[in-house]
């Protein structure tokens, strides 16, 4: 059970917002406002894991001049504060996040030990594909080189450099779209000077890339040429490969317990079939999780690349939207092709999720509107299979990420780029009591539901670990209602969701005497509401179900 947040927006007390403030105007939070408290809150939700996103320093417009960190060039940095997806220095934490700025990694080792002595994981973002186009590490290990350093700029490729080059050719600076304007674009002093120009994160080889590309990144050489047939050169071990590997031991040593894996897709899988293999000599319950989104290849990232887990996203989590959002097309069948085609055989290994930095909040306009109509996606992504089940900061207390923060804009979205507050969150935050004391009663339900269905889920050995098997539709269920069986000898589950805005599920559910085959059926219990459900005879379940709301009933 993994909870996502940004050190940045968690702990931010400030009100009042400005778009495209400055963190003196807008505040940020700090790693000393995740406190004891803090943590307790988060395994009140059944949490066991911590995702602590944007940890790492990335590239940013706010000047630490005085600690030996300028800030960056304005026209390669995305919003004031900056994509924690640039980083601009591997061995360093972001200064933002902490109170004394030279004693930032001290501050960092102590929420380390204070997430730790919670009986908490923790995990870190790895951003292996590309790295901020001002890249400097200023704190790495003596003797450690940096990306770049003795490259040989006149080639566009070479198994030896660290980056790929457009040799002759010096960066352009992608302009806005039509009629739009940087406000930032003023902050620094003079123009961006690269030359020769890198090719930019997301594949793009031109010294011209556009405003919608990944244009702030530079992509890092695996060794594989990409512009000559994808060819890779393995041998002798690229010195990229190197880098990462004592990077992550680095952090790994520092007390991490897992690695969230930026687009581990666009590294070729060899790095990772050597990598996660050598980090697990020396610490072999460290987890990987890889955000991948071709379906083809999610095996292969597991068996080849030796991942723990990958993304659920192309596959559960966009079916699950539709049925969300109520859309004419929804249809549980989606969910069908996820157990049964998508991930058959590895189900237990996909991190299931229906927030994150990428996608909606819920409770957005764009979204759903209102956090409660995604209850019932929320108790399946929990049950489908004993794989992760992740929660983003803010999702429990129906946070609706309103307002155009700046350059992350009117998005549905709460920024990952900019300085912001997290109205919600924050009134569960209560200025750092961490009690809930402005929650609404209705926040206050929504947040123990999560609690309860989270808890649950996580302590099931059905869930776990135990079968599955499909209930078959009866009754008057339609395209948006879908229950499945999970069970094992001592443990006996019916998963009902009925994703249905305007009509109940009814249904005389048959136990299959494969499940039955143990203990006969003689009583009921939801385990989300706590009702009993009485039971009609010892094979068959009477079933209610109301709109948009969801059981797990044990028997």
């Amino acid at each position: 059970m993994i909870y996502q947040l940004l050190p940045r927006l968690f702990g931010n007390k400030q009100q009042q917002q400005i778009p495209y403030g400055t963190i003196t105007e807008n505040g940020s939070g700090k790693f000393d406002d995740i406190t004891v408290k803090a943590l307790q809150g988060m395994k009140e939700l059944g949490t066991t894991h911590v995702w602590y996103t944007g940890v790492i320093a990335h590239a940013t417009l706010t000047d630490y001049g005085q600690f030996g960190l300028p800030a960056d060039h304005a026209s390669v940095v995305k919003g004031r504060a900056g994509s924690p997806y640039a980083v601009r220095d591997y061995y360093d934490v972001d200064p933002d996040l902490a109170v004394q700025v030279d004693k930032r990694m001290e501050e960092f080792q102590n929420l380390i030990e204070r997430t730790h002595g919670q009986n908490l994981k923790l995990i870190l973002d790895f951003v292996p594909n590309h790295v901020a186009r001002q890249y400097k590490s200023r704190m790495k290990p003596a003797g450690v080189k940096d990306f770049g350093e003795g490259d040989d700029v006149s080639r566009a490729f070479s198994p030896e450099n660290d980056y790929y080059y457009i040799p002759g050719q010096q960066f352009i600076v992608p302009q806005p779209h039509h009629g739009q304007v940087n406000p930032l674009a003023s902050v620094s002093k003079g123009p961006y000077l690269e030359n020769p120009a890198k090719a930019t994160g997301n594949n793009v080889f031109s010294a011209a890339p556009s405003i919608d590309d990944w244009y702030e990144t530079i992509k890092l050489n695996y060794g594989l040429d990409v512009q000559g047939g994808s060819v890779g050169h393995y041998n002798p071990v690229p010195a990229v490969w190197l880098k990462m590997k004592d990077i992550l031991s680095y952090w790994s040593d520092k007390g991490a317990d897992g690695f969230r894996c930026d687009m581990a897709e666009m590294v070729p899988i060899e790095f990772w079939a050597w990598v996660i293999p050598e980090l697990k000599k020396k610490k072999p319950e460290l987890i990987f999780i890889g955000e991948a989104y071709d379906p083809s290849t999610y095996k292969t990232f597991l068996t080849t690349g030796k991942f723990d887990y990958l993304y659920d996203k192309v596959g559960l989590y966009d079916g699950l939207k539709k049925l969300i959002r109520s859309e004419d097309q929804a249809d549980v069948a989606a969910i069908r092709h996820v157990w049964q085609q998508e991930s058959a055989g590895f189900g237990d290994q996909m991190l299931r999720f229906l927030e994150n930095h990428d996608e909606e909040r819920i409770a957005s306009a764009g979204f759903a509107g209102k956090a409660e109509l995604a209850l019932p996606a929320m108790v399946l992504s929990a049950t489908l299979s004993g794989g992760p089940v992740m929660l983003y900061s803010g999702q429990e207390v129906g946070e609706p990420g309103r307002g155009a923060e700046g350059f992350g804009g009117e998005d549905n979205r709460t920024t990952i780029f900019d300085y912001w507050g997290v109205p919600e969150h924050q009134k569960w935050m209560n200025n750092g009591a961490f009690d809930g004391g402005q929650l609404s009663p209705e926040q206050h339900e929504l947040r123990a539901y999560y609690g309860k269905l989270l808890k649950f889920a996580g302590h099931s050995q059905a869930v776990a670990s135990g079968e599955f098997l499909e209930m078959p539709a009866g009754g008057n269920m339609n395209q948006k209602m879908y229950g499945f069986f999970r069970f094992t000898d001592k443990e006996r589950l019916l998963i009902l969701v009925n994703f249905d805005r305007h009509y109940r599920m009814e249904n005389q559910v048959r136990i299959p005497d494969e499940i039955l085959k143990k203990y006969p059926l003689t009583k009921a219990v939801d385990q989300l509401s706590g009702e009993e459900i009485k039971v009609q005879d010892n094979h068959t379940l009477p079933v209610w179900l109301q709109p948009v709301s969801a059981q797990i009933i044990s028997f």
